[in-house]
């Protein structure tokens, strides 16, 4: 007897290690299944969140998974997987459980969050009307503070493990390398945008001053390379420039003008000066305008 039952015991320990070591090569792989995602998705933290979502919720046999980001006052989802029914926005109030995780910087699991009425009010409400019991939610911590949750439900009253609820930490520790990447790259993005404009202008202002070096006492080649060059950082679709002349203005460049303007300014480059026009009104102001839909043909 006591051989057979020292066989079962072995037997036993030899199953649950193979279980434990397909549970941790199942983990490695989604863990390195994500970070592959975050590395192909710099520009959309949302596919990403969706992965995180859909893996946490599996490892973790919970019934579904929500990621949301803190935006003022409120939990924005931005990720949810699985059947239970969510909702897009959660304020941030400590009766709701993921917004309480977000506020108290802390994982709170509640068993049967139903009954919890008096804790979390809102929370239990919510529980009630979309049906689940057991929830876990994780905050995403960044330099000491919440920017967003992590959260898995069960619609019965089981609690998770503790092994779950370590994965769930790993899971948000995922969650933040991907908002923080996705916000990495676009701050180099908008640095390289900044670097490539700053050099254009210098480029512009260069052209100009060559220009006017090489073309003493004529005007006109300064105001067409000055005027091309301003429809082009501003990205416009044309330009005019006018100088003031009595009690008018003179067309002295076009730049992309369509053709019946240039017409019209070669039959007419002298115009009689008018507030209510654009050019008018930025004469009277003394000052930049930027007026929206409006015709500056005159």
């Amino acid at each position: 007897m006591t051989s057979d039952a020292s066989t079962v015991t072995g037997d036993r320990s030899v199953e649950a290690s193979r279980s434990e070591l397909a549970e941790a090569r199942e983990q490695q792989a989604a863990t390195a299944e994500i970070l592959a995602t975050i590395s192909s998705s710099v520009t959309d933290a949302n596919q990403v969140f969706a992965k995180i979502a859909a893996t946490a919720a599996r490892l973790c046999d919970a019934y579904d998974a929500a990621i949301g980001q803190v935006n003022g006052d409120r939990l924005q989802l931005v990720a949810h997987y699985g059947p239970i029914a969510t909702t897009p926005v959660v304020p941030l109030v400590p009766g709701a459980l993921p917004a309480r995780a977000a506020l108290d910087r802390r994982t709170i699991h509640v068993v049967d969050l139903q009954a919890e009425i008096d804790e979390y009010p809102e929370g239990s409400d919510r529980a009630r009307r979309l049906g689940f019991r057991t929830i876990l939610a994780v905050p995403l911590m960044r330099a000491g503070e919440a920017i967003g949750t992590i959260t898995i439900r069960r619609s019965e009253a089981r609690p998770f493990s503790n092994r779950q609820i370590d994965l769930l930490k790993t899971f948000a520790d995922q969650s933040v390398i991907a908002i923080e990447n996705t916000q990495l790259f676009e701050e180099v993005q908008t640095r390289t945008r900044d670097l490539q404009e700053a050099l254009e202008r210098q480029t512009a202002t260069s052209e100009v001053l060559s220009v006017i070096s090489s073309s003493p006492g004529e005007l006109q080649p300064v105001f067409e390379t000055m005027l091309s060059n301003a429809v082009r950082l501003c990205e416009a679709k044309f330009g005019v420039m006018w100088l003031s002349e009595r009690d008018g203005l003179r067309s002295v460049a076009l730049h992309g003008a369509p053709p019946a303007l240039v017409e019209a300014r070669k039959r007419e480059p002298v115009v009689k000066f008018d507030p209510s026009t654009p050019v008018g009104r930025t004469i009277i102001a003394k000052r930049t305008l930027r007026i929206g839909c409006a015709s500056l043909c005159r």
